[in-house]
């Protein structure tokens, strides 16, 4: 069984910095893709950010370029979201999921964390 379970949200003033992790179970994390998405309020869920294992390979939205980072440690099964200089326009809740396609598209992945809470405000 594939289990996702992302922790790190939290309540924060625009500038400052959170660090997400998701801890994945079941699932070859090795051959396979993670991604982390947002959704905020009345809004579409957003791919955010996705590192390919087998190709090594990551990509970030056009807005979270050169503020965020994706990074996996594969001793502790998990991928994090370090996230610096957060706007308000940054929150939402953030989940991770995994898939066995490198994309953006929040459809094409299998399974799926719970979420986590991104508040940013003053």
């Amino acid at each position: 069984q594939v289990q996702l379970v992302e922790s790190g949200g939290g309540a924060v003033q625009p500038g400052g910095s959170l660090r997400l992790s998701c801890v994945v179970s079941g699932f070859p994390l090795n051959d396979g893709n993670i991604g982390w998405f947002r959704q905020a309020p009345g809004k579409e869920r957003e791919g955010v950010s996705y590192i390919s294992m087998p190709f090594g390979g990551t990509w970030y939205r056009d807005s979270a370029k050169g503020r965020f980072t994706i990074s996996v440690d594969n001793s502790k099964n998990t991928v994090s979201l370090q996230m610096n200089r957060l706007k308000p326009e940054d929150t939402g809740i953030y989940y991770c999921a995994a898939g066995l396609i490198a994309t953006w598209m929040p459809q094409s992945y299998d399974h799926w964390g719970k979420g986590t809470q991104v508040t940013v405000s003053t």
